[in-house]
């Protein structure tokens, strides 16, 4: 499991555009670089990122080996409803994550 930041703000009002910022703290180690033996670091990616507010996708995302590490994104969104923002991704192993918070309409 690895640490995620999460920036959405607590209320908005109806029809609002919102900033959603994510931080993912992950080395995103390509699979060029070789350790101080001369073997190879094995490739280790975050390679898709989905966000869903209400179950409706606000953000997808296909993420690539020159991504750098720690990848940070940044999006707007419309808020129209009381409910939860899901963001969700998975890595080279298979191991997803799914992270959530709350927005109020008001």
């Amino acid at each position: 499991m690895v640490r995620v930041l999460i920036n959405v703000p607590k209320k908005a009002h109806r029809g609002e555009v919102i900033e959603i910022k994510v931080l993912i703290s992950h080395p995103m180690e390509s699979g060029q670089r070789r350790n101080e033996m001369g073997q190879p670091i094995p490739r280790d990616i975050i390679h898709s990122f989905r966000c869903t507010y209400n179950n409706q996708v606000v953000l997808e995302a296909e993420l690539f080996p020159a991504v750098a590490a720690n990848p940070f994104l940044s999006f707007f969104a419309v808020a129209e409803d009381t409910g939860t923002i899901v963001f969700a991704f998975t890595d080279d192993h298979g191991t997803e994550q799914v992270e959530r918070a709350a927005i109020v309409i008001e």
